[in-house]
């Protein structure tokens, strides 16, 4: 087994008051970001989603096995394909199989089966986590912690996304097969998500909601 090499770590300490300031101004800039349904066909430029999604695989991971693929469509045959795969899945979803508590909860959003923003919207990322790795020497290994990383990695992309001045809705159709078949992707590369991005409609709206307050979801030991 090799030995990892270190190196002095890359660190800026604040002032405490720059720090606050830093903090607040984050919290306030991530207040602003907003799940969208209605975009905008308006194009984004490559080089924007390609440096939201170096920011991505920043992200911290199982033995920096970096353990998810990212497929990035922005071909109108292939979003639509993915549109007609997606809206079977939520026909059933909606109509048969979803219990009719979730089927509660979604109801003030108005959501349904129909899927437009899948043709419209300039980008569509597939989010994939794979189950093994191929290591430099030629070695398959398993990798650990996926779903944690993925969602990490997906984490880091959305607020990129936001920052970069884009806005994304996380699409989630179940199940998500369609994904592998439609985008050639291996067995061993599972599903996670599908992000959809690029600028708002200009007659988008969204639903009035609120955050819980910090003493309901946290707790100080």
């Amino acid at each position: 087994m090799s030995t990892a090499t270190f190196q002095p770590l890359q660190f800026t300490e604040y002032p405490n008051e720059e720090m606050q300031e830093r903090a607040t101004s984050f919290r306030e800039e991530m207040q602003r970001r907003r799940t969208v349904r209605h975009f905008s066909d308006k194009p984004v430029s490559r080089e924007i989603i390609e440096e939201c999604l170096i920011t991505a695989g920043t992200a911290p991971n199982g033995a920096n096995l970096q353990p998810w693929q990212f497929v990035v469509v922005s071909d109108p045959h292939v979003k639509h394909e993915i549109r007609v795969a997606a809206e079977e899945e939520e026909e059933e979803f909606y109509h048969r199989r979803a219990p009719q508590e979730w089927l509660d909860a979604l109801a003030s959003l108005g959501t349904d089966e129909h899927k437009d923003f899948l043709d419209v919207a300039p980008y569509l990322i597939a989010i994939f986590g794979k189950t093994h790795s191929t290591l430099p020497d030629g070695r398959r290994v398993k990798n650990y912690y996926v779903n944690e990383s993925v969602g990490i990695a997906t984490g880091f992309l959305i607020t990129a996304l936001h920052h970069a001045g884009l806005v994304s809705l996380t699409h989630t159709p179940s199940p998500m097969g369609f994904l592998n078949v439609i985008l050639n992707r291996p067995s061993d590369e599972k599903p996670f998500l599908l992000l959809v991005t690029g600028f708002p409609a200009e007659e988008a709206q969204v639903p009035v909601i609120t955050k819980k307050p910090l003493d309901e979801i946290v707790t100080f030991v």
